[in-house]
């Protein structure tokens, strides 16, 4: 079977440039090996989604057929150094309507998922899995595990950050781990949250409650590997409370109404996100430490960008061409390079360290607090990306 293109991986990230392919005269295969299971009650992974991403699904139809009363504008945020430092965002301040939106994972797919299936120049093969992959001049070859061939043009690596297409091309990436575990979880809460989003800088890592619809919120605490292990072991009880505590009980007690998950944090960097007849996009292009809640919104702008690249390519140039490639590399370039090392300088500033280095980055956030232009910059910087 031949396709202009092939996207291997049904994620947020694949999902989203599958659809937004949907207007051009390309042939588009999508393969995903399960279809997408949506579990009962509240979703463990939850996203700030940009404005930006917001009007980008909106734009692929998705945005206005999501369930509005599972979404949570952010309409204020504080950040909280460990000594003192504190910084705060306000979309009143800023001029727009939203700082971003909280919702969760399962309710993006859901829709994207049901777009691409209606979707006239989509072929869908799920459930399926890559068995070998062959790029050569003129096509690259994908072979599933049930025997079916696909040939294409390009072939997008959309599975991850360990990606088997991008293995399968020979393409070399570095993992710099965090010796960090993210713990996730939602808790309902005793007092109303008001769209605030919270951050604190702790000794002990870095944790984020984001709000959700009614009195609820989600968790994310970025914390060394030890204590990131002993929050998982902990009872429901004491761990709403130990949460609680570690948010100055901002927001009174917590009830945990989804249990607490974990999963290890590292950066991870590719050389090069194109080569002949392959893109990576999303996870398996880049990864990022989760203080920024930038990670699925670089992966839809990767989408994005491909997209135009694709769609607005003159008809006899071939959509697997080098060149073409990268001017879409080169478009993402700068953005996840930024984002990627302004994280990593952030996780480093605000680890345990001298007496002098926690007085310097708490002055630094209270500085920057009242610079309104410097703030404006940082924020309407986050808001396109």
């Amino acid at each position: 079977m031949d396709f202009d293109v092939v996207i291997v991986g049904g994620g947020l990230a694949g999902l989203s440039l599958a659809a937004a392919l949907r207007r051009s005269t390309l042939s588009v295969a999508l393969v995903e090996g399960r279809a997408p299971v949506f579990p009962e009650g509240w979703d463990s992974r939850i996203y700030a989604i940009s404005p930006a991403n917001a009007d980008f699904l909106d734009a692929l139809g998705a945005w206005g057929h999501l369930d509005a009363g599972r979404m949570e504008a952010v309409r204020t945020m504080e950040i909280h150094g460990d000594a003192g430092g504190r910084l705060d965002f306000t979309a009143y301040g800023c001029g727009v309507s939203e700082l971003a939106w909280i919702l969760e994972s399962s309710l993006m797919q859901r829709e994207l998922w049901e777009t691409v299936k209606r979707q006239g120049n989509l072929s869908l093969f799920c459930p399926a899995r890559p068995q070998a992959l062959t790029i050569g001049s003129d096509a690259a070859l994908l072979n599933l595990e049930d025997g079916r061939s696909l040939s294409a043009r390009l072939i997008v690596a959309a599975d991850g950050a360990e990606s088997w297409t991008r293995s399968a091309a020979g393409v070399s990436v570095r993992f710099d781990p965090y010796d960090q575990q993210g713990v996730v979880a939602n808790f309902a809460t005793e007092l109303p949250h008001r769209g605030t989003a919270f951050q604190w800088f702790r000794t002990d890592g870095v944790l984020a409650w984001l709000p959700l619809p009614g009195n609820r919120i989600s968790m994310v605490w970025s914390a060394p590997e030890d204590h990131g292990r002993k929050l998982l072991e902990l009872d429901h009880a004491e761990l709403c409370a130990q949460v609680a505590d570690a948010g100055n009980h901002r927001l009174g007690a917590l009830q945990l109404i989804t249990p607490p998950a974990g999963f290890p944090l590292r950066l991870m960097r590719a050389p090069n996100t194109v080569t002949r007849r392959l893109a990576l996009i999303g996870d398996a292009a880049h990864t990022i430490h989760p203080l920024s809640g930038h990670g699925i919104n670089l992966g839809f702008q990767d989408a994005r960008v491909l997209a135009a690249v694709l769609c607005d390519k003159p008809g006899h140039v071939d959509c697997g061409d080098l060149g073409l490639l990268r001017a879409y590399e080169r478009a993402r370039k700068e953005e996840v390079v930024t984002l990627q090392t302004l994280t990593d300088s952030l996780h480093d500033l605000f680890r345990p360290a001298t007496a002098s280095l926690t007085r310097l980055r708490n002055f630094g956030l209270n500085l920057t607090n009242t610079l309104p232009v410097v703030k404006n910059l940082l924020v309407r910087y986050a808001l396109a990306s």
